[in-house]
């Protein structure tokens, strides 16, 4: 199940329900079970705050996974600063709905396992991202 959540900002996001079918079928593509997944949206000041509280990282981010998953079952929360979602749509040139979907998914890419520490690793998870995007029209 996903939950949807917001702290510290006013911020509306009218997909859940489209957007919790989607992610099902992108577990489901990838052999995993859909768990109890939250995504909490927030600004840059929380997530930043979050980053250096839990990760002892001193920078901003757009996304931040904590992984809760056991066996094939995908479970944990996923920060995500609206702040940073809206300076990357503006930035790459693309909808802030567009890009939303794209950390969304690029969070869950994580709990399925995949990473983004390489140069080959950022390829397949960007390969993954545009692949399961493409999937939401479906849904």
């Amino acid at each position: 199940m996903v939950s949807y959540f917001t702290e510290d900002i006013k911020f509306s996001y009218p997909e859940k329900r489209r957007t919790s079918r989607w992610l099902k079928l992108v577990a489901e593509s990838e052999i995993r079970r859909l768990g109890d997944v939250s995504v909490i949206f927030c600004s840059d000041n929380y997530i930043l705050d979050v980053n250096m509280k839990y990760l002892q990282h001193d920078y901003f981010t757009d996304i931040i996974t904590f992984d809760y998953c056991v066996g094939d079952r995908l479970s944990g929360d996923l920060f995500i600063s609206i702040d940073s979602v809206r300076e990357n749509a503006i930035t790459y040139g693309t909808e802030f709905a567009d890009e939303l979907n794209r950390v969304i998914v690029h969070g869950l890419l994580h709990l399925i396992g995949y990473d983004d520490h390489s140069k080959a690793d950022i390829a397949t998870m960007r390969s993954k991202e545009n692949y399961y995007l493409s999937l939401r029209e479906l849904v």
